[in-house]
């Protein structure tokens, strides 16, 4: 495989090209050149209009279908998916069917995107059938090549069982997630417990519910030691803890979704089921709060959040419908509303690191681990752009900047 890329802004402050447009020669998955123009005949031709490049992108949790819910997602459109919104590195949870809680499961997803310009690295479940009270193997699932571990959108309630992980994955550098949800309070029904539920008759989810429970798991990681990832944050007492928890010195890191970025809790005011996810929306203030969050770097990454669902679960009455959205696809058009286009880049870059995920440079010599873009033009995402097997959309008809050429990784291409 020989590719030159023309005429490519890069961008990346560390870079002592940052923002200067270059040509780079790519053979066999490396760079092997540079320049501010480059003549070779024998490769492959890669330019579009004001292209830009960065370092490859990485969402913290996504989900597929496969195996088990292919009706979902199947993992050779979801990847291609992936790869055509930009990213290289996804974070899979372990949803499926089976549950990825055993070293079969988790081969079987990383060696899907072996061969893909976008590769998979699997979370394996924090407990056996993700059920809170075995144990599953973390080293042998580390071992092979599980980044972290976690029961999906489930907080671990046993305090004891964190402990004795947090203490046990030390030895191997594992990183545990908790989901921020104490289900002892509140409906869990996909509302945040405030006026619009109020308003509409709906039992809601209250903050509360994810104060207690990232207080009391902050509480076991200082005792233990380790290192904890919160996902998901969608409140704003919720950034205070983990900001205060970070100046103690506590290995956290923690995320946020897209979702609770851009929309509140009167999205759901006339009960559109695209709005109904876990999180739940919460109010004005606690989106301003996440999103001067993501600019003080009190939260480490913004995810895509991305769930497909099949119509059967999300078209129906408000009270029977699951929560989830698509997101993957909005993920870097809708950023760019949000953010300028360096915090974005960074954004969608430094995560990886915190999963053990190598965040590779653009240097000769080095893989060729990229995202290809444009960050110019005003936008929004429309139904019959949608790629993912499910059209549950929360950004359908959301003001989006910029465009998406696709990735090169892994020796691979996904380009449109």
């Amino acid at each position: 495989m020989k590719i030159l890329l023309q005429k490519a802004t890069l961008i990346d402050p560390k870079h002592a090209f940052h923002y200067t447009t270059k040509d780079i020669l790519i053979i066999n998955g490396i760079i092997t050149a540079i320049e501010d123009e480059i003549i070779d005949k024998t490769a492959e031709i890669v330019t579009y209009p004001n292209l830009h490049i960065s370092r490859g992108w990485f969402d913290s949790s996504v989900c597929f279908g496969e195996p088990g819910y292919e009706e979902r997602e199947t993992l050779e459109n979801g990847l291609k998916t992936a790869g055509l919104s930009g990213f290289t590195q996804i974070a899979v949870n372990p949803n499926t069917n089976p549950i990825t809680d055993n070293q079969s499961a988790v081969c079987y997803l990383k060696n899907a995107g072996n061969k893909t310009a976008t590769q998979i690295y699997p979370i394996a479940s924090f407990s056996k059938n993700q059920e809170g009270k075995l144990l599953t193997e973390l080293y042998d699932l580390k071992q092979n090549g599980a980044v972290a571990f976690g029961d999906y959108k489930k907080a671990i309630k046993n305090a004891e069982l964190l402990k004795i992980a947090l203490q046990y994955a030390q030895r191997f550098d594992g990183l545990l997630i908790s989901h921020p949800t104490d289900t002892s309070i509140g409906s869990q029904g996909g509302v945040h417990e405030g006026d619009v539920s109020t308003r509409n008759g709906l039992s809601g989810t209250p903050t509360l519910s994810e104060i207690l429970q990232i207080q009391r798991d902050l509480a076991v990681l200082e005792y233990s030691g380790g290192k904890l990832h919160i996902p998901f944050l969608s409140s704003a007492a919720a950034v205070e803890l983990i900001r205060k928890a970070k100046k103690q010195g506590l290995q956290i890191s923690c995320s946020v979704a897209l979702a609770n970025l851009v929309f509140t809790e009167e999205e759901l005011s006339d009960f559109n089921t695209h709005f109904k996810l876990d999180p739940p929306l919460r109010t004005d203030a606690d989106r301003t709060a996440l999103r001067q969050g993501v600019i003080d770097g009190t939260i480490d990454m913004v995810t895509s959040n991305h769930e497909p669902l099949n119509v059967e679960l999300k078209h129906l009455e408000f009270e029977y419908a699951a929560t989830g959205t698509i997101g993957i696809e909005a993920m870097f058009g809708v950023l760019c509303t949000l953010f300028p286009l360096e915090k974005v880049i960074a954004i969608l870059t430094k995560g990886k690191t915190r999963f053990g995920i190598e965040n590779q440079t653009i240097e000769v010599g080095q893989e060729a681990n990229l995202s290809l873009f444009n960050p110019a033009g005003n936008g929004s995402l429309k139904e019959g752009q949608i790629l993912s097997s499910s059209k549950n959309c929360a950004f359908l008809n959301s003001p989006t900047q910029g465009t998406v050429y696709g990735v090169i990784n892994n020796s691979q291409t996904t380009l449109k």
